[in-house]
């Protein structure tokens, strides 16, 4: 009798770290490019939700959307993850909706009428690391931000990088942990942790840059 009850506990440990990413937060994956036309839609924006994007060229720019209420104070969050190549990669994020302020934007950052713009500025240099027990992956803390919502309304963030660079960051909102998210995220994470291929710019780019006669290489 004993051993069958050991050999139920380990199985309900199994099911547990099964289960875990979708019990830690929402994650879910950009299957195709989030513009201003087609944003990413948050149904609640206090659920713990992570959106695992990428800003492959230099004029992308992502676009989330969600509805807010007066005195509403919501998490909003990028971090990077551990991939070689993206120590230093930190995306620029804004909050856009009724009664914020009047950051000054790039010209390829849409602004709807009659929003004001909230910058949430990323951490440049070394970042903290975080440690994420259920996927069992590492991430930089880029930047992290409670606002209080001054109106109800309809409000977007977007996320683009300042020079251009490409990666891949998550973007966070809510902190209220529910469980959900891709039931293949396990799967996809597996595809998604490999670094960003350079744009063809990019690479015509080091084509035709200067190589040292010393060194052999750039």
């Amino acid at each position: 009798m004993k051993m069958r009850w050991v050999g139920v506990g380990v199985a309900l440990v199994l099911m547990l770290v099964a289960a875990a990413p979708v019990l830690a937060h929402q994650p879910f994956f950009e299957e195709g490019d989030l513009t201003a036309a087609f944003p990413w839609q948050i149904k609640d924006p206090s659920i713990s939700t992570a959106i695992y994007a990428t800003l492959s060229d230099r004029d992308d720019v992502d676009y989330f959307v969600f509805e807010g209420r007066r005195g509403q104070r919501i998490l909003l969050e990028i971090t990077i993850p551990q991939i070689a190549g993206q120590e230093l990669f930190a995306p620029e994020m804004v909050l856009l909706g009724p009664g914020l302020g009047d950051a000054a934007l790039p010209g390829r950052v849409a602004v709807p009428a009659g929003m004001g713009a909230e910058l949430i500025p990323a951490l440049t240099g070394p970042a903290s690391t975080f440690n994420e027990p259920f996927s069992r992956t590492s991430y930089w803390e880029r930047q992290s931000r409670r606002i209080t919502l001054p109106a109800d309304g309809r409000y977007v963030v977007a996320v683009w990088h300042g020079q251009g660079e490409t990666g891949r960051y998550v973007f966070v909102i809510g902190d209220r942990e529910r469980p959900g998210g891709d039931p293949a995220f396990g799967s996809k994470l597996r595809d998604y942790w490999t670094p960003v291929p350079q744009p063809p710019a990019a690479k015509a780019a080091e084509r035709s840059a200067p190589q040292s006669s010393a060194c052999g290489g750039y």
